[in-house]
């Protein structure tokens, strides 16, 4: 399926002044400057379908995994509590058997006929062992499985504006209990409901004529809300929901901090940021690190430094409140970042936040970069065996004030997020899932080939292009097959990375990615270095090993064997739109407002 723009061969009648969206199968009815919306998007909003309803039916399993786990506890201790009741009875039986036969050896003796209560007491007890039977198949029926009860999601899209994506969540995601859409916009949210109505997903007419109290019970799957983003979250600290989804024009973030008070622990958040010339360039460094905590980085690999960015100021707001993020899956798209992070509690992972963070010494000239984290970890042995965790400052800088390789500055990027920007597991379960449904998502090609990318890539910071680095030594370029060779046969581990295409990233560092190339300009001489030149710096050092440029069987992994778009071309309308003429201005604040 695919999205389509028509006024023509549409399933109801299309009104004067409006023209048709379609995207899978939600429809929406759009006239000019009403609202805004991005055609381009289609594979941001097939993607987070695919995320969220993957990540509902993970939580499901593992909701029901923990049912089966408390089912199976309580069992357990009502066998135990069991056998102990039995285990008294018996004892007890056993006593009274014994009162009862010194009791008849004393009558035999002395002829006197008499009935002790024990007897009365013994048969009673005989009883014991049927109760317990009872008790017994009690317990064996508690351990039996129960049908599994499907845990229903709520979701909150903060700034919903034509209402497609809360459209698409509700009718595509099987375990979503209701989505509250939001916006700021009086003509928004109004176009918002006309659209709800259009797809059935608003509350019914016989519950609007029945009055507020059958209503209150049924409010539609589609919830809209007429308000600021900020006000609406921060109302759900208290009342939280299972995923909050951050799509704005431009940046994220003044929604962060209410965003992860307003999520669920074991919750997803969804963050989309479309300010790349703030992010991947350092042309407004205080810009970027008024937004996200943070200064940028000039250089090729700066479209994922911008991810790390993004985590570190939705990091360090959750720590605030004593949470955690996990990155389930971030991804660098066309002209702007998207970002899936698990939120949860819990005050000991937070302290290991700032093991997660780091700033970088970037050379301005060969783009080598030298991580300096922020802290460190030292376990000290107590006492009874105990191991104390202590968290220090790390000490540094980590390098000079030169580049080692080519005697260039230096400039600092970061803090940011030095941790994985990838769960592994969660892209290989969206992968498989966006593989087994390819008819449901319009853009299931390219969502195949940028998920099997970043499901392979390495969890190490930042990547290389042989082209860049070829650039910088003014010779030949090596093919992506002989340099990922080079590094395999060196010992380190190479991958490709979805932020860019022809790009590596490897477990080693610059060095031994700059050794690679001065052993290739060794095979493949340069002419013509002209004395001033950063190359001529850079091949001054010789490399502390002869690189193989031949085969290596890992070079071509299982995935390269198969046909699919890695890296697509770039749309044809490409780009972030205009902002909506009328009813738009500031999200967050009406024009009255003061």
């Amino acid at each position: 399926m695919s999205s389509s723009s028509s006024t023509t061969s549409a399933p109801f009648p299309v009104p004067d002044g409006f023209k048709l969206h379609t995207e899978n199968n939600a429809h929406i009815l759009m006239s000019e400057n009403e609202a805004f919306l991005n055609p381009v998007q289609e594979f941001n909003r097939d993607l987070s379908v695919a995320c969220i309803r993957t990540w509902s039916e993970e939580l499901n399993k593992a909701k029901d995994a923990k049912r089966a786990q408390t089912r199976q506890k309580r069992a357990l201790r009502a066998k135990e509590e069991s056998a102990k009741k039995r285990q008294r009875g018996m004892s007890r039986s056993t006593l009274q058997e014994m009162l009862y036969s010194c009791w008849t050896i004393v009558n035999e003796s002395d002829a006197i006929d008499i009935e002790p209560e024990s007897l009365q007491q013994s048969e009673s007890t005989s009883e014991i062992p049927q109760a317990e039977s009872k008790e017994d198949a009690k317990v064996e029926s508690s351990a039996k499985p129960e049908a599994s009860l499907h845990y229903k999601i709520t979701i909150l899209e903060a700034l919903s504006a034509t209402g497609l994506r809360s459209i698409r969540y509700a009718k595509e995601i099987p375990l979503v209990k209701y989505v509250l859409a939001n916006d700021l916009s009086s003509t928004a949210v109004a176009a918002m409901k006309r659209n709800v109505e259009l797809n059935g997903l608003g509350p019914s007419k016989e519950l609007e004529e029945a009055g507020s109290a059958k209503q209150a019970k049924n409010l539609g799957k589609i919830r809209v809300n007429e308000g600021d983003a900020c006000a609406l979250m921060y109302s759900h600290r208290t009342d939280r929901v299972d995923v909050v989804d951050l799509d704005p024009y431009g940046t994220a973030a003044p929604f962060i901090d209410a965003a992860v008070q307003a999520v669920k622990d074991e919750g997803l958040l969804c963050i989309t940021c479309t300010d790349l010339s703030i992010l991947a360039t350092n042309n407004y460094p205080e810009k970027c690190f008024s937004n996200y905590g943070g200064l940028p980085l000039k250089a090729e690999y700066s479209h994922e430094a911008a991810l790390r960015l993004v985590l570190h100021a939705a990091s360090t707001s959750a720590s605030r409140y004593g949470r955690y993020i996990e990155p389930l899956l971030s991804l660098s798209i066309d002209f702007y970042v998207r970002l899936f992070i698990r939120v949860n509690s819990s005050p000991y992972q937070v302290k290991k936040a700032l093991l997660k963070t780091s700033s970088y010494f970037v050379c301005t000239s060969c783009q080598s970069f030298y991580e300096q984290p922020l802290g460190r970890v030292v376990e000290k042995q107590g006492s009874r065996e105990n191991v104390n965790t202590i968290y220090k400052t790390q000490p540094g800088p980590i390098v000079g004030g030169k580049c080692p390789e080519c005697e260039s500055g230096l400039h600092i990027a970061g803090p940011m997020w030095s941790g994985p920007i990838h769960d592994t597991d969660f892209v290989s379960k969206v992968l498989q899932h966006t593989e087994s449904h390819k008819d449901l998502y319009g853009t299931a090609s390219r969502m195949q080939g940028m998920l099997t990318v970043a499901k392979e890539e390495l969890h190490t910071k930042f990547y290389f292009t042989p082209t860049k680095i070829a650039g910088f030594f003014h010779c030949q370029t090596p093919s992506l097959e002989e340099t990922t060779s080079a590094l395999l046969h060196a010992g380190h581990q190479v991958s490709r990375s979805h932020a860019s295409p022809g790009s590596l990233k490897t477990t080693g560092t610059c060095e031994d990615v700059l050794d690679v190339f001065r052993s290739w300009v060794k095979k493949h001489p340069i002419k013509n270095i002209s004395e001033t030149s950063p190359s001529l710096r850079l091949l001054a050092k010789e490399p502390r090993m002869e690189a193989n440029f031949s085969k290596h069987p890992k070079s071509v992994t299982f995935s390269s064997k198969v046909k699919i778009v890695r890296y697509p071309e770039t749309p044809a309308n490409w780009g972030p739109g205009s902002r909506p003429a009328t009813g738009g201005g500031n999200k967050r604040k009406r024009k009255h407002d003061n």
